[in-house]
């Protein structure tokens, strides 16, 4: 090819017309994008440190199928937790708490209902106030003191909210409630003589300094195993005549002429048992303040009772006019009602 053909092929493919180009497909308008609502943040209240001590704390003697009952209004504790801050009433203190429950009649919402109110006692102490429980009722022939284990109940440390990433072992716990292991789903396995016990319960303290007003009683409970029905009855041995006192249950038709000397035999027993028992605990009370250190003897006298009720909030019956300050028998009553 001679110089310069190639220049020459070019300059032609350029004087070309330039061929149309295909219309293309009409574009689609976008879609303007709206933006999205900023949604309102949520804010959560933060947990207190120990909103639910009152609720780890058993409430002893309450019946099983009313505990549920007890959670149905959300009550609040913020006293009892306040005790344990900086000037409260338990700083700095060792503490035993346990749980407890009175039905009281109170208003709420316009009407009157009975509810089972929680109550919080705590017992300011440097060792275990007792680890027995009591169990009695006026259906019991006699009262019982028996180990706290022996009902699956035990004082165990309670753990702050803001200390539970650490081992338990690792914490100088100062605070301990009164647990209970006994599952509810297991209830129906037991036998009805040992689920009522549970209902019967009540935390034991023993005040060796303190006359106990029981072992100075001299009245006896009397329960007459008698068809078609036993008879209730209490008899103090120190005001009573026995053979007025069975022939008044005779006219009362509590009681028939044929029964009258089986009664009084079994009268004359539980009167034998209540002495002996009363002498025993006079005896035991001294022996036990005799072999007592001075160190426990200054901690019983220095031991305080507090009972926290809930405090007043909207969405909770108003219980202001039912606070009261008796504990139960074993405790008596609590030094301060909070």
């Amino acid at each position: 090819m001679r110089k310069g053909t190639k220049r020459k092929a070019a300059r032609k493919e350029e004087d070309k017309p330039a061929e149309p180009k295909p219309d293309k497909a009409p574009s689609r308008a976008k879609r303007t994008k709206l933006p999205k609502p900023e949604s309102e943040p949520e804010y959560f209240e933060d947990k207190r440190n120990m909103e639910d001590l009152w609720k780890a704390a058993f409430p002893v003697g309450t019946e099983w199928d009313q505990l549920d009952s007890v959670y149905q209004f959300n009550w609040n504790f913020s006293n009892l937790e306040d005790a344990f801050e900086e000037g409260g009433k338990l700083y700095g203190e060792k503490v035993y708490l346990f749980g407890c429950t009175e039905p009281q009649l109170v208003p709420f919402k316009g009407e009157n209902k009975v509810i089972c109110i929680p109550v919080v006692v705590a017992v300011a102490s440097p060792f275990p106030p007792s680890d027995k429980i009591g169990i009695n009722s006026v259906q019991r022939e006699a009262e019982e003191i028996i180990p706290m284990k022996q009902m699956k109940m035990d004082w165990v440390p309670y753990i702050p909210l803001e200390k539970r990433d650490r081992r338990v072992d690792k914490l100088k716990s100062q605070i301990f409630i009164l647990s209970c292991t006994q599952r509810r789903a297991a209830l129906k396995h037991l036998k009805i003589d040992r689920l009522k016990k549970y209902e019967y319960c009540l935390p034991y303290f023993y005040q060796p300094f303190k006359d106990d007003e029981f072992e100075q009683s001299t009245e006896v409970p009397i329960i007459f195993p008698v068809d078609p029905k036993p008879v209730f009855c209490e008899f103090d041995w120190e005001f009573d005549e026995l053979e007025e006192f069975t022939d008044k249950l005779i006219e009362e038709e509590e009681l028939s002429e044929s029964q009258k000397d089986a009664f009084k035999d079994f009268v004359r027993e539980k009167v034998r048992e209540a002495k002996k028992a009363n002498r025993e605990a006079r005896e035991a009370r001294k022996k036990a303040i005799e072999e007592m250190s001075n160190e426990t003897k200054e901690a019983f006298e220095k031991m305080k009772f507090y009972k926290f009720y809930p405090v007043q909030t909207p969405d909770s019956p108003d219980i202001s006019n039912v606070k009261a300050p008796f504990i139960n028998r074993y405790y008596g009553k609590a030094h301060e009602v909070l």
